[in-house]
């Protein structure tokens, strides 16, 4: 059996696997200075491989100023001091293996951090020079040239264009960041940029890395000429998004990940509305997968999952590729607060100080979205602690807050630290709640973002022994998933709940049902031989609202 848990090739695992997003910082402090290490992941493998996936996923481990999280990269083959050395890495990577825990990193080909060497070389040689051919250095417009070149707004929030300053001390030349200042955007127009990545690449996969997920995928390729976005850009033709020529730079990647015994895998951050341009990065001398986005920020209502579903299913079988469900990540709000909203959809511009949530109720939906989405045909994502039912932690005092998204909205957007908090291990407050190892002397630093004195009703060690906790569920979601056919490779088609076609999600699963109740009243089941596993009570037999319920048929 591959660790999928099919008997396909192993290098099929990808299609149906579980995929653990670990967000390094955040994780296990392996050493007790307060930050998440590499340390602390090797420490808890068996956690991982406890709760039954099949691989990890890494947010940026690089040598990095964390201007943004690590997504500002300083140097791709040198571990962060914070999070260990390359040598750790290569014994993490080769310690998960043994437990069948593939390992996954992410690349963040758009652009790179500001102390880059490349970056800084590109400072000092000054305008014209062959260092700056591997950005976007641009004269501003106006007779002063103090005019940004374009008026690109960045997926940060403000100006995409940063002004230099010259060795004389004038106003010089502008630079292309697509997020913030400290993140200045590569040229891929030009052949050493091509050339560096595609040997990133090799480093990792040489080392053991089972693939790469590929931040902001369909933002590389800018148009030379600079213009301005148009009120309908043409397809392919945006001035910096999805543009035609992205196809070129994946299908040398595929070439590469393909080179290896085991092919490496390929998974693409994608925001696209456009059905047929997404799949076009799935074809099957492109990306693998690529993340689904569009499920994860639509409201918990049966009418408007059941849409995203169809769309995605369609997607996907244009090219043949596997879909992929996640619920969240280190950029999202978690489920378990998202949920318990009035607008229980999801949209950056919308994220508010003070927003109202229901916690019991967005728990509730949140263990059924856990059985809804780990029914659903291809891959599984699960962002670290979701697993534990934790919550956003909304109340971080302002001054600890470290996420650009917050400054750079003047302070509107809460910004997304409050999904990044560490792990509770242990119930115990000791060393924040066992997020920390201790040291030597017995003491451990202050976690870099502060744990709420209630984190503790979420820790591991509490929700081990309850078979009623998140954890349990979740491990039970997994087993199951993996224990039956019908859930690994079995055909979908979607099941009729007889007077609750508009507040029911139903679907087989080959003789697997999963039913869920998004409405006020409870639901009849379909004839049924056996309740394999329900995210909650069923009274007298019927489905609750905001349960979800896998049956065999």
């Amino acid at each position: 059996m591959s660790p999928s848990g099919t008997a396909a090739h192993p290098s099929s695992w990808w299609r149906n696997a579980v995929i653990y997003q670990i967000y390094p910082r955040s994780f296990a402090d392996g050493n007790g200075d307060g930050t998440g290490d590499l340390a602390g992941v090797r420490a808890r493998l068996a956690y991982l491989k406890d709760l039954g996936v099949d691989a990890i996923w890494f947010t940026p481990w690089y040598l990095s100023p964390l201007d943004d999280g690590g997504y500002d990269v300083a140097d791709y083959r040198v571990i962060d001091p914070a999070f260990g050395t390359i040598e750790e890495a290569e014994t993490l990577i080769a310690e998960a293996a043994a437990l069948g825990l593939r390992t996954i990193l992410d690349i963040v080909p758009n652009h790179i951090s500001d102390q880059h060497d490349w970056f800084k070389a590109a400072l000092k040689a000054g305008s014209g020079s062959p260092e700056r051919e591997r950005f976007w250095f641009h004269p501003g417009k106006g007779d002063d040239g103090s005019q940004i070149p374009t008026r690109w707004v960045s997926s940060f929030q403000g100006s995409t264009w940063t002004r230099t300053t010259n060795p004389d001390g004038t106003p010089g030349e502008w630079y292309l960041h697509l997020f913030t200042p400290e993140q200045p955007d590569v040229n891929w127009n030009h052949p050493d940029v091509r050339r560096e990545h595609e040997d990133i690449l090799r480093f990792w996969f040489d080392r053991g890395v089972a693939g790469i997920r590929i931040d902001s995928a369909a933002l590389l390729i800018k148009d030379p000429e600079l213009p301005e976005v148009p009120a309908d850009p043409p397809r392919g033709g945006h001035p910096f998004m999805d543009r035609d020529e992205l196809h070129e730079v994946y299908r040398s990647w595929r070439a590469i990940a393909d080179s290896y015994e085991e092919p490496r895998v390929l998974v693409g951050e994608i925001w696209l509305p456009d059905i047929p341009r997404f799949a076009d990065y799935l074809r099957p001398d492109e990306m693998h997968t690529a993340f689904n986005f569009d499920f994860m920020v639509r409201p918990w209502n049966a009418k408007e999952l059941r849409e995203s579903i169809e769309t995605t299913l369609y997607a996907h079988a244009l090219v043949g590729a596997p879909a992929t469900w996640v619920l969240s990540n280190h950029d999202i709000t978690r489920p378990v607060t998202r949920y318990g909203r009035e607008d229980t959809s999801f949209a950056f511009d919308a994220k508010r100080f003070g927003t109202p949530t229901d916690g019991q109720l967005g728990t509730r939906r949140a263990r059924a979205a856990a059985l809804l989405t780990a029914a659903l045909p291809g891959c599984l994502y699960l962002y670290q602690g979701d697993e534990l039912g934790l919550p956003e932690n909304e109340d971080l005092p302002l001054g600890v807050i470290q996420d650009p998204m917050h400054f750079r909205s003047g302070g509107v957007d809460p910004g997304r630290d409050g999904c990044r908090v560490p792990l509770p291990w242990t119930s115990d407050p000791a060393h924040a709640h066992g997020f920390s190892a201790p040291r030597p002397e017995g003491t451990t630093a202050e976690p870099w973002l502060p744990l709420p004195s209630w984190w503790g009703n979420h820790a591991v060690d509490v929700q081990a022994v309850d078979p009623a906790s998140m954890l349990s569920l979740y491990r039970a979601v997994i087993a199951t998933r993996r224990g039956e056919p019908g859930l690994c490779d079995g055909p979908f088609a979607w099941l009729d709940i007889p007077g609750a076609a508009s507040s029911v999600l139903a679907f087989t699963r080959g003789d697997i049902g999963c039913v869920v109740n998004f409405g006020a009243e409870p639901v009849s089941l379909p004839q049924h031989s056996a309740v394999l596993l329900a995210s909650g009570d069923l009274p007298d037999g019927r489905l609750p609202t905001d349960t979800a319920v896998w049956l065999r048929l």
